[in-house]
C-alpha cells in the first residue's frame, strides 16, 4: 500500500494533478460497492445533524475553484434551508488535486472536528490569497494560526503519514468505487447529482431525496 502513497507524493511533489484517468476503474463500480464506499465512517465531518434524513456527501478539492464557488456562494443557501433546519447533513471528502490541496485537507483535518468546516470555509473563501501567495505553505500556516492552531502544531500536521495517507486514500476510494472524476462531485441519499451545483438544481435535488 505504501508504493501507491509514493507514487502519488511523487506526482503531487511535480505539482501536477494525478491522472485521473490512470485511476479509473476499468470497469463501472459495482451498486454494491458504491453503497460501502458511501456509508459514514469515523474519519467523515459531519456538518448539521447526525441524523438527518438527507445525506450530501461531496468529493471536493481545496485548490478547485468550483468548489470554492459552491462553498461560498451555493452552499449558505442550501445550509439555511435544508442543513440548519436538521432536514440534512453534508460530509465533505478530501479528492485533492494537487500538492496544495492535499496539504491544506491534512491542516482541515488536524484541526479538532468542531473546527473542520470552519477552517474549510476560511480555506475556500481565501483560495486564491493561499495558492497565488508564492509560498503556500506559509500561507497555510498563518490561516492555520489564526485558527488556533500552533506554529509547532502545524509542522506535525504537515509530517504526519496516517493523515497523509487517509487524505490520499479518501481520492483512491472515490475515484475506484465511485467512479468520481471532477471535482466537485456529489452523492444525494447515494445517487449522484449530476446537474451544475447551483442553488435551484441542488435544491431540487435535495427536495427529491427528502421526498417533498
Amino acid at each position: 500500500m505504501r508504493e501507491i502513497w509514493f507514487a502519488a507524493i511523487v506526482l503531487l511533489a511535480l505539482g501536477g494533478p494525478f491522472p485521473v484517468a490512470a485511476q479509473a476503474p476499468v470497469t463501472p463500480p459495482s451498486a454494491a460497492a458504491q453503497a460501502a464506499a458511501l456509508k459514514l465512517t469515523p474519519d467523515d465531518r459531519i456538518l448539521g445533524k447526525a441524523d438527518a434524513p438527507v445525506t450530501i456527501i461531496e468529493y471536493a478539492s481545496l485548490t478547485c475553484p468550483h468548489c470554492a464557488h459552491f462553498d461560498v456562494d451555493v452552499l449558505p443557501k442550501l445550509k439555511a434551508k435544508w442543513i440548519d433546519t436538521g432536514k440534512a447533513r453534508l460530509i465533505m471528502r478530501d479528492y485533492p488535486l494537487d500538492e496544495p490541496a492535499m496539504r491544506a485537507a491534512m491542516v482541515a483535518r488536524c484541526a479538532p472536528p468542531t473546527k473542520f468546516y470552519p477552517f474549510i470555509d476560511t480555506l475556500f473563501h481565501d483560495q486564491q490569497q493561499w495558492i497565488m501567495s508564492g509560498d503556500y505553505k506559509a500561507a497555510l500556516q498563518r490561516l492555520a494560526l489564526l485558527g488556533g492552531m500552533s506554529k509547532s502544531e502545524f509542522d506535525a500536521c504537515l509530517a504526519n503519514k496516517s493523515i497523509e495517507d487517509k487524505v490520499l486514500q479518501s481520492r483512491l476510494s472515490g475515484t475506484q468505487q465511485l467512479g468520481v472524476d471532477a471535482t466537485p462531485t456529489f452523492f444525494i441519499n447515494g445517487i449522484k447529482f449530476d446537474g451544475a451545483p447551483e442553488e435551484d438544481a441542488m435544491d431540487a435535488a435535495i427536495s427529491r431525496a427528502a421526498g417533498s
